[in-house]
């Protein structure tokens, strides 16, 4: 764990918990990891996004935007999960229309400035996986904290995990929170 990694937290909204529409495995269990690692990090460098539908969206976004409108549309289900909402007072909080949080100007901004960005959240294969390869894509060293991030199946965060790993080590590196928490500073 150094000081002045940036780490992300992802979209951990209420529509990817247990029985909601876009509900991942281990969301409620990532949640609660991800408070402990907001709570012992040295590094105040935190940060966490969310997805929102554009108002204007352009290309597929507009086709994406039209079938998903129910859940688009539904407060609860677009807010955070409680444990998020509490780091949102300590934390900014960015919104995006797009699955990479490297598109918000304030992340990227932060994140060039990072030693390493630290991901976390959902949806692994979705969100997390864009993210970590356009931060690469900046020149950006990613940690992947694999029991701080949830999919919607077992086969796909491996999968997920599978394609970063052909990118290690030296875009990014595999890690549990513990080993995070365990790196010589």
């Amino acid at each position: 764990m150094k000081l002045n990694d940036l780490i992300l937290v992802i979209d951990m909204q209420n529509v990817y918990t247990k029985n909601q529409a876009w509900a991942c495995l281990d969301t409620e269990g990532v949640a609660k990891r991800i408070g402990e690692l907001t709570e012992k990090s040295i590094s105040k460098n935190i940060i966490l996004s969310e997805y929102l539908p554009a108002e204007n969206p352009v290309g597929t976004w507009k086709d994406y935007n039209r079938v998903y409108s129910e859940i688009n549309s539904n407060k609860w289900l677009n807010e955070l999960v409680p444990e998020m909402k509490k780091l949102t007072g300590k934390y900014p909080l960015y919104s995006k229309s797009t699955y990479s949080s490297m598109n918000i100007p304030q992340i990227r901004s932060q994140a060039i400035k990072a030693e390493r960005v630290v991901l976390t959240g959902v949806v692994a294969e979705c969100c997390v996986l864009y993210t970590a390869l356009e931060a690469m894509d900046m020149g950006c060293k990613v940690i992947y904290l694999k029991d701080c991030i949830s999919g919607f199946t077992k086969e796909k965060e491996q999968a997920t995990e599978l394609i970063l790993s052909g990118l290690s080590p030296l875009h990014v590196q595999m890690m549990t929170m513990q080993e995070y928490f365990d790196e010589k500073q």
